[in-house]
């Protein structure tokens, strides 16, 4: 099982691949969202923004993700939200597991309105 240390790197190589993408990839990583990363077997949330290209962790909450971030309602909950197992997340952006797959078969939870899935498709 991997760590929440395992898996705040994985996001960071994340973020940084996201960075160095080109053309359409580049283009849909440069939305400007809330994020959130529910690790399900650690059951730790992962809160940040998607932008500039760049996933940028703000906090690690322990549980699911809130509605609104520790009560602030001027953080409603995430626009993009993710759910997966440690061991799925560092496998995704090791190139070791593909993400339609997972998707598919319900290893990895995707949440967002229709016109960001459009957007993030070209990233998955």
């Amino acid at each position: 099982m991997a760590t929440m240390e395992e898996c705040r790197r994985a996001l960071g190589k994340l973020s940084d691949n996201m960075q160095g993408a080109e053309g359409e990839v580049r283009a849909a990583a440069a939305l400007d969202r809330s994020v959130s990363c529910h690790i399900t077997d650690l059951d730790v949330t992962f809160i940040g923004r998607l932008t500039g290209g760049r996933i940028e962790v703000d906090d690690t909450l322990p549980g699911p993700p809130p509605d609104s971030v520790r009560g602030d309602p001027h953080r409603e909950r995430a626009q993009i939200r993710l759910a997966m197992a440690g061991d799925d997340l560092v496998a995704l952006v090791n190139g070791e597991l593909n993400f339609a797959t997972a998707w598919g078969s319900g290893r990895v939870r995707l949440e967002a309105s229709l016109l960001d899935l459009f957007r993030l498709r070209k990233l998955l």
